[in-house]
């Protein structure tokens, strides 16, 4: 299901996380999630459940206002559908295929058209497809799947893209100099890699990880104490409760071993159903604490872009966005070299003390000191200036316009102020819809109604002969700069040519 905040016909679509024990219809990638279709000055918007993992209805079809009367015969019907689009072996037979894999003298095939490790009774079967021969499977090989399974790259589902190289090391060097012997790796199977290839060389303090994926070909090479077929939008394991059961032991702190949860969701991703999942998570991990008085939250690094973070930051607001910019091997444009752009704008956000993760010289990094008193984030790696007038940071080319009272470009038409974004109910500038006190009410004001500009909802009175010029309480569209001013920040080498 395409979701966004507002159409051009005044609709909006809501997430509404439920509480309780209320369970929800599943599709084949388990429970889905309730939304609400609203319009402006309507009580109450209807309600329907559309699939928690797709965005697009040709990827996963499944709609069901909440309001149906469902049949038994549409419900086994369903659940038929669902059980044909299971993967082909259970987990524990796919730890059985693989060591029988492992044990074959010679012949080892791997088909790229099913994406399966073949055993040789089944090699007539798939003798029409695309193969890798026995000279490109290789014990090293083996041990790096991400490398030998074709990413799943749309962008409306799972849009696996595979960490660099460089950041992966980056990773893992922090996390093992802060003392963490235990990652919990959701959606980051080349994180999961690398840590079990460090093991074997046995060249640093052994770590332990747990791999949570929605990508099932993962099961084909770890076993139930490596891996969970999961899906981070509705904490749904698919391997039931005891794949639940991996995760609450792999979570336990009993001797000593410090957890962290690191995790890269597709971008696409709504940002509540996620926090949830990870709140979930991370209150099972609370759960199992011994020591009382400690620390209450489980240790996160979130990936996520930088235009994300006033979402992130609402639902984890003891979250900090760092400045190290992630980069991805498989992805047009987040990644460096002639095919991808300058900067990634892929960051950190996480609840570790931001002081303790030193970011690498070797990538151009450096410690720079500002004499402002509020921070400023470096989002997308440029060098931004500050206005002692406006009392923020922004943009180089911009400068600083009397007659509009604010930072502009210098050709700008004086007198338009940017749009604003109020509430979608009442109009009002001050709060969103989610909390405004006449959310579950008509709306009665007749002062203001809605018109579009760029993209923007703005008030405007009526019969006004002009537009109503209104003070901005947010920055103009793709113009992203942090909300806070920084004593300290780390930037780029590059930054300052």
């Amino acid at each position: 299901m395409q979701l966004k905040e507002s159409d051009e016909d005044g609709f909006g679509i809501e997430i509404v996380l439920q509480q309780g024990d209320r369970k929800a219809p599943s599709c084949v990638h388990g429970p889905t999630l309730l939304f609400e279709k609203v319009c402006k000055g309507e009580e109450k918007g209807r309600r329907f459940y559309a699939c928690s993992a797709c965005r697009d209805r040709k990827e996963c079809n499944f709609f069901q206002w909440e309001d149906d009367k469902v049949s038994e015969a549409r419900l086994l019907a369903r659940e038929e559908e669902n059980r044909s689009k299971m993967p082909p072996f259970t987990h524990q037979e796919y730890c059985s295929r693989f060591r029988k894999f492992l044990a074959l003298p010679l012949g080892r095939r791997f088909c790229q058209d099913c994406q399966l490790l073949l055993l040789p009774g089944e090699w007539e079967i798939h003798a029409s497809h695309k193969m890798s021969q026995a000279d490109d499977i290789t014990e090293a090989r083996l041990s790096r799947p991400s490398l030998m399974l074709k990413p799943l790259e749309n962008k409306k589902s799972n849009a696996q893209y595979l960490f660099a190289d460089r950041s992966c090391h980056f990773l893992l060097d922090t996390l093992a100099k802060l003392g963490y012997r235990k990652v919990l790796c959701v959606g980051t199977p080349r994180l999961h890699e690398l840590i079990k290839l460090r093991n074997q060389e046995g060249k640093s303090d052994p770590m332990k990880s747990l791999l949570l994926d929605i990508d099932f070909r993962y099961a084909q090479f770890y076993g139930t104490d490596e891996f969970c077929h999961y899906n981070m939008f509705n904490h749904h394991f698919f391997g039931g409760e005891a794949a639940s059961g991996v995760l609450r032991a792999f979570l336990d702190e009993e001797d000593g071993e410090k957890v962290i949860m690191v995790s890269d969701p597709p971008f696409g991703g709504l940002v509540k159903p996620l926090a949830h999942s990870f709140s979930q998570i991370s209150e099972t991990w609370r759960k199992l604490q011994t020591s009382e008085g400690g620390v209450v939250e489980m240790p996160i690094v979130w990936i996520f872009p930088y235009f994300f973070e006033p979402r992130i930051l609402e639902c984890f607001p003891s979250f900090t966005m760092l400045d190290y910019q992630v980069d991805y091997d498989n992805h047009p444009l987040y990644k460096h070299g002639k095919t991808g752009r300058k900067q990634s704008p892929v960051r950190l956000f996480t609840n570790l003390t931001p002081r303790d993760v030193v970011l690498p010289r070797e990538e151009g990094y450096r410690y720079s000191f500002s004499s402002f008193l509020s921070p400023l984030f470096f989002q997308d790696g440029r060098v931004w200036k500050h206005c002692s007038e406006c009392q923020k940071c922004v943009k180089p080319s911009w400068r600083h316009c009397q007659s509009c009272a604010r930072c502009a470009l210098p050709d700008h038409p004086c007198g338009n102020s940017p749009g604003l974004e109020g509430c979608f109910n009442c109009g009002s500038l001050k709060h969103k819809r989610r909390a405004c006190p006449l959310k579950d009410k008509r709306r009665t004001d007749n002062k203001h109604f809605y018109i579009k500009d760029s993209s923007r909802v703005l008030p405007r009175k009526r019969n006004a002969g002009n537009r109503q010029t209104v003070e901005a309480l947010s920055v103009p569209s793709g113009i992203v700069v942090g909300s806070r001013c920084v004593s300290s920040v780390w930037l780029l080498n590059n930054c300052k040519r």
